[in-house]
C-alpha cells in the first residue's frame, strides 16, 4: 500500500469470510423481535437495512447495516465505525470476556457491533444506528487501514453519504469504545460538514507511544492478536511489521498520533483507569481539544460493563439529544469534568470540576522520597543523605501477570490524613543493571489498607458477575484494577519537548541513547492517570520490577509478556541521589 508516508506493509487476513457477499436487503423487525434465544428483544418495530453499499471518494464500496425507527420523519444517525465485523458478525464479543464482564446476554440484542451502541436500545430513543464495516473489514472493499488520516478521510466520506439518505435529518454522530473511539479522533479531524458530535468512549490516541512501544518497550503481542481475528476479504495494514522495520518516530507514526487541535465538534469523552490501552488517550483528548464544547467523565467500572449500563446510556442520550435533536435539556450546564476516584475498600466518589486540577499552575502535589528502609517520606532522611545504599531486585523474575510475581521491590508511605490521588504521577529513580547495557523498568502504585493488605479494586458488583466473593473473581484487567503503572526502557528515555507538558513527559522515539553496563542512570518514569482514595492510616505502595505488573485482558495471555531484562537491577539511594515519587493530589 503506497501513501504519502511511504510504503505500508500489508498482510493477508487470517479470518476471511466464507461464501458470497450477501446482497442488500431491507427488513422490518417487529416489536418483540429477538435475534437469538436469550438476547434482548426490540421494544419497537425497526427498519433493518442489511449490507447496503456506500461509496468513498476513490470508488471503494463499504457495506453497512442501518437500524432506524419506523417513522416518516427524518432522524439523526449515530455511526459505529469498526473493523471487527458489523452487527455481531465478527469474532470478538463479550462471550470471550471473563464472566462476560458482568454484562448478561439478555442485555444485548446481538445486533450491536462489538464495543458499539445497541440498536435495540437506541432506535426506540429516536436514532438510527449505522454499523459499518470499515475499509477492508468484513464485506467492504479495499485493504484495511489502522487509524491515521487515511481512515479519517474514509470516515469523512461515509458520514457525508449517510447524511444525504432520505431518512436522515442531516445530523450524524460517531460513538463507541476502543477502535470505535480511536477512529473518531481521525474522522473528526477531517471536518465532515454533517458531523454534529462525537462520543469517543475510551480510545488510545498514539499507537506508537501507547500501544506498540509504551515507555519505549516493544509490546506487539496484543496488536498481533487483534490482527489475527479481524474479518476481511482483502489485506490489512501490518503495524507490527512496520514497527519491526522502523520503531523510530517518522511520518508514518506521526500520522497515527491524534491531533486534537483539529477537532471542532462537541465531544463526549469517556475515560477509565481499568483499561490497559485507553486511559492516557482519553485524558489527553480533553486537555488538547481547543474549544469548550467538550465534556470528560470517568467511570469506576470497566468499559464494556459501563457501555451497556443505564447510567451511561442516559447520560450519553442527553448529550446526543441536545446536539442532534435540539432538545433543550440543560446539557451544557453539565460539569466539564466528572472525575471518579476509586475507594477500593471504601465507597467511590465523583469530583465535579471545570478542568483537570493538575493542569493548572500551583496545583497540589505530594513528593515522597525513597528511603533505604523501603519507606517513603515527604522529607529526605538526613542521616542517610550522604550515605549510599543499594537495594536490588531480580529483574528477570518470571511473571504470569496475576498479581503474585516475585522480583518486586516495594516502598511504602502512610497517609496522616484523608488524601485523594488524582491524575498522572511520576517516579524518579537512580538505577543500574548487573548484566546488560540497557534496562527496562516497570513501576506501579498500589493501595494498602491500615492492616497492611495490598488491595485490588473489583470493577463490577459481585452480584452482576454472578459470584459470591472477591476471591472468585478471575485475575484479569477486565474485572480487577490494581493501580496506575509506568514503564521505561533506559535507552529510549529522551523526551519530545514539543509534545510534553509539565505534568507529562512524552517520549521522542527518535533513537537510542546507550547505557553502559554497570553505569548508574537517573530515569524519569511517568505513570498513567488514576483516581484513588486513601484514609488516614492507609498507605500507598510503590512497586519496582523488571516485568509488567498489570493484569492481562484475557486469561490465555497470562505469562505471555516476559521481559528482556537479565539478572539483577539496583536502585541507588542516598549519596545525594534523587529518588522520589510525585503524586498529583486534590
Amino acid at each position: 500500500m503506497a501513501s504519502e508516508f511511504g510504503t505500508t506493509i500489508l498482510k493477508t487476513d487470517t479470518c476471511r469470510p466464507k461464501g458470497p457477499i450477501d446482497p442488500p436487503t431491507s427488513t422490518l423487525l417487529p416489536a418483540g423481535h429477538v435475534k437469538e434465544q436469550g438476547n434482548r428483544a426490540f421494544q419497537t418495530a425497526t427498519h433493518f437495512e442489511h449490507n447496503h453499499v456506500f461509496t468513498l471518494r476513490d470508488g471503494i464500496k463499504l457495506r453497512a447495516d442501518v437500524f432506524r425507527p419506523v417513522t416518516d420523519a427524518p432522524v439523526a444517525a449515530i455511526v459505529m465505525w469498526s473493523p471487527y465485523g458489523k452487527s455481531g458478525t465478527g469474532h470478538l464479543g463479550l462471550d470471550a470476556a471473563a464472566l462476560r464482564a458482568g454484562v448478561p446476554k439478555a442485555k444485548q440484542s446481538g445486533y450491536e457491533s462489538f464495543e458499539g451502541l445497541d440498536p435495540a436500545e437506541w432506535v426506540p430513543r429516536g436514532y438510527a444506528i449505522v454499523n459499518v464495516d470499515a475499509r477492508g473489514a468484513g464485506d467492504s472493499e479495499g485493504d484495511l487501514r489502522w487509524w491515521g488520516s487515511g481512515e479519517g478521510k474514509d470516515g469523512h466520506d461515509f458520514i457525508e453519504q449517510i447524511a444525504i439518505q432520505p431518512w436522515c435529518s442531516g445530523r450524524v454522530a460517531l460513538a463507541g469504545n476502543s477502535w470505535l473511539a480511536m477512529s473518531q479522533w481521525f474522522i473528526a479531524a477531517e471536518h465532515p460538514p454533517h458531523l454534529a458530535a462525537i462520543a469517543p468512549l475510551e480510545g488510545a490516541a498514539d499507537v506508537l507511544r501507547e500501544t506498540l512501544a509504551r515507555g519505549g518497550i516493544p509490546a506487539v503481542a496484543f496488536s498481533k492478536m487483534i490482527q489475527s481475528i479481524l474479518p476481511g476479504r482483502q489485506r490489512q495494514e501490518d503495524m507490527a511489521a512496520m514497527f519491526a522495520q522502523d520503531p523510530n518516530r517518522n511520518a508514518y507514526w506521526d500520522d497515527k498520533r491524534a491531533d486534537f487541535s483539529k477537532i471542532r465538534v462537541p465531544a463526549y469523552i469517556l475515560g477509565s483507569y481499568s483499561t490497559n490501552l485507553h486511559t492516557l488517550g482519553a485524558f489527553r483528548a480533553f486537555e488538547e481539544i481547543t474549544h469548550d464544547k467538550k465534556w470528560f467523565t470517568t467511570h469506576t467500572t470497566q468499559e464494556w460493563y459501563d457501555l451497556y449500563s443505564e447510567k451511561r446510556t442516559e447520560d450519553l442520550c442527553r448529550f446526543f439529544d441536545f446536539y442532534l435533536k435540539d432538545i433543550q435539556n440543560g446539557w451544557e450546564q453539565t460539569p466539564p469534568v466528572r472525575l471518579s476516584v476509586l475507594g477500593f475498600n471504601l465507597p467511590h466518589e465523583t469530583l465535579s470540576l471545570t478542568h483537570f486540577p493538575w493542569t493548572t499552575p500551583g496545583s497540589k502535589t505530594l513528593k515522597m522520597h525513597l528511603n533505604p528502609d523501603q519507606t517513603m517520606t515527604t522529607t529526605t532522611q538526613s542521616q542517610h543523605s550522604n550515605e549510599s545504599t543499594v537495594l536490588s531486585y531480580q529483574a528477570d523474575a518470571p511473571t504470569m501477570n496475576r498479581d503474585d510475581a516475585d522480583g518486586e521491590l516495594l516502598f511504602r508511605y502512610t497517609f496522616p490524613e484523608k488524601t485523594i490521588v488524582a491524575g498522572p504521577s511520576k517516579a524518579v529513580l537512580t538505577l543500574s543493571a548487573e548484566k546488560q547495557d540497557d534496562l527496562d523498568i516497570y513501576v506501579m502504585l498500589r493501595k494498602m489498607d491500615a492492616h497492611g493488605r495490598i488491595l485490588q479494586n473489583i470493577n463490577q458488583p459481585l452480584s452482576d458477575l454472578g459470584v459470591d466473593s472477591a476471591d472468585d473473581v478471575p485475575s484479569v484487567s477486565v474485572l480487577k484494577y490494581l493501580g496506575p503503572d509506568g514503564r521505561l526502557r533506559a535507552s529510549r528515555r529522551a523526551l519530545a519537548p514539543e509534545l510534553s507538558k509539565p505534568w507529562w513527559g512524552t517520549l521522542s522515539h527518535a533513537g537510542d541513547q546507550s547505557v553502559p553496563v554497570g553505569n548508574t542512570i537517573e530515569l524519569e518514569i511517568f505513570l498513567w492517570p488514576t483516581g484513588m482514595i486513601f484514609e488516614a492510616g492507609e498507605s500507598i505502595v510503590l512497586k519496582v520490577a523488571g516485568h509488567d505488573m498489570r493484569l492481562v485482558d484475557f486469561a490465555h495471555l497470562q505469562g505471555s509478556f516476559q521481559g528482556s531484562n537479565q539478572g539483577k537491577h539496583y536502585v541507588h539511594l542516598g549519596g545525594g541521589r534523587n529518588n522520589f515519587v510525585e503524586l498529583n493530589v486534590v
